[in-house]
Parts: structure tokens; C-alpha cells; sequence
């Protein structure tokens, strides 16, 4: 099957939280920013883009069990599908490959492993044949339709789609790809990152229109546990070469700039963190 994956919005959208998902882990934080706002950008609620993004989300998500509800949702989905201004729709897609092409630092991002890329693929290739009306190939959609029939019919992870809509609609994508990205740094790191290190790279990289409320009050926090630890470490120790040391640091910590957030004041608070994790491991 010939097969366009870059004007694919569900394999786009893929490979998109893919690249951010990798770029969070790796602390790229002004490329996880860049790629947030093309992202927000392209799929806004008033694009045929996401419109056709909800349509495909809708085929690849739903689990259905029932075939004569099946026949209800392809018919449904095939009124949606040439209900689109297919000229804005093309062109958006255009823009995105744009950006994708030019402001995406990113060599590697088409080619991604997708695990489900011919259903991704069968159901792209489906929607295009339905806007063709009357010029499609009969017979190359009724094989794509008996290929979406199948996915439909496919068990897959209980998912409320209209919470995940009402998610995505509520937070301009944020939640959703944050939730998703957070399960894949633990599946790729596992322990190596600590929890309060994903909190701030989290934080940081997801409020970039300078909303750092939340993260400046985690950063606060994060100050005054390590300043009382530090404390008991100088009570229960009786190393004098490390007793010499704790009051420098202590002064470095309280020299931290919450007020000021950066990708150097960022840096500075991970370091934090793993000096938090060393003294507990050390205490065990």
C-alpha cells in the first residue's frame, strides 16, 4: 500500500509526542518548547486538522463490539470525512510538514518506530478513498473498510474518548501529551531519573508562556528539603572534611533564584535533586 505518512495526522501526532517525549528525557528544553507550539499551533480547535485528527482518533480508539454499530460508525465517519474544506485541510498539512522540515532540530523524526503503523496507515488511506465520492476505487475501499472494521473490533486499553477530548479541548494538548510523555520517560529511564527531577523538567518544559507558578512553588519546596536534610546530615555526621563543606553548600542553595526561572536556574535545582537522592541513599 502507497502510503504518504507525513500528511498521516495520526502517525504525525505519533511521531510528534515521540520527539517530545525524547526530547524531555534528554533535557532539551527549548526543543520540547518549539515543538509544543507548532503543536498547539497546527492542531488548534479551529483547524480542519484537528478536526480530521478527532475523526481519526475516533477510528484508531474506539473498541466496539457490536458489527451492526460497526456499519453505523463508518457511515458516520464517512459524512465527516467529505464534510472537510479539503483545500484548508491540504494546506495545513503543508504548514505543519513545513515546520516539521525547518523548526524541528530533529533528523530522525519520520522514522520512528510506530507499533500500529499499518492501522495508522489503513485508516489515513480509508478517510482519503471516502473524500474521493464517486472517483474512488471500489474495490481498494472495501479492503481498507474491512481493515477499519477489524481495528474497530480490536480490543484495546479502556480509554473514555470523550474525557481524553474534553482533556485535549480543556488544555490546548498540554495534559494529553504531558500524560503521555510522562509514561514514556518511565518506560525508556526507569529509576536513573528521579522523581523530582522528571517533576521539574515536567514543569518547566509544559509552562513556557511564563506561568511558573506551580514550578516556583515546587522549586521553593524543593529548597527548603534539601536546606532541613543538610541540617540533619550535619547533626548525625561526624565526617569533619564533609562537616567543612555543608555550610558552603547551604549558602549555594540559598543563593538559588526562584524568581528568575531559566534553563541554567533549571540545571542548577536538578542538581539539587540528586544531591537530595545521594544523602538519602547515604542515610539508608
Amino acid at each position: 500500500m502507497k502510503h504518504n505518512k507525513k500528511r498521516n495526522v495520526g502517525l504525525i501526532y505519533e511521531l510528534f509526542l515521540k520527539h517530545m517525549s525524547d526530547c524531555l528525557v534528554e533535557g532539551r528544553v527549548k526543543d520540547l518548547k518549539k515543538a509544543t507550539k507548532i503543536m498547539e499551533k497546527r492542531f488548534a480547535k479551529n483547524t480542519e486538522l484537528y478536526r480530521e485528527f478527532r475523526l481519526f482518533n475516533a477510528l484508531a480508539q474506539s473498541t466496539v463490539t457490536n458489527t451492526h454499530i460497526v456499519a453505523s460508525i463508518l457511515t458516520e465517519a464517512k459524512a465527516a470525512a467529505r464534510n472537510y474544506d479539503i483545500k484548508k485541510l491540504n494546506s495545513e498539512k503543508s504548514k505543519l510538514i513545513h515546520d516539521i522540515n525547518h523548526k524541528i532540530n530533529d533528523p530522525k523524526f519520520y522514522y520512528r518506530s510506530i507499533p500500529n503503523y499499518r492501522e495508522l496507515a489503513t485508516i489515513q488511506s480509508t478517510i482519503n478513498e471516502w473524500r474521493k465520492g464517486g472517483k474512488c476505487d471500489i474495490q481498494r475501499l472495501v479492503e481498507y473498510e474491512k481493515k477499519v472494521v477489524d481495528i474497530l473490533l480490536k480490543e484495546k486499553k479502556k480509554i473514555n474518548l470523550d474525557s481524553e477530548v474534553k482533556r485535549l479541548n480543556a488544555s490546548d494538548s498540554n495534559n494529553l501529551v504531558l500524560k503521555i510523555m510522562t509514561e514514556k520517560i518511565n518506560q525508556k529511564y526507569g529509576s536513573n531519573l528521579c522523581e523530582d527531577s522528571k517533576e521539574i523538567i515536567k514543569n518547566y518544559a509544559v509552562y513556557s508562556n511564563g506561568n511558573h507558578k506551580k514550578l516556583k512553588a515546587f522549586l521553593i519546596k524543593k529548597k527548603k528539603q534539601v536546606l532541613g536534610i543538610l541540617e540533619s546530615f550535619k547533626i548525625n555526621e561526624d565526617n569533619s572534611f564533609l562537616l567543612k563543606k555543608v555550610d558552603t553548600v547551604k549558602q549555594k542553595i540559598n543563593e538559588l533564584n526562584t524568581n528568575d526561572i531559566n534553563d541554567i536556574t533549571v540545571i542548577k535545582f536538578l542538581t539539587l535533586t540528586s544531591l537530595i537522592k545521594e544523602i538519602k541513599s547515604e542515610e539508608k
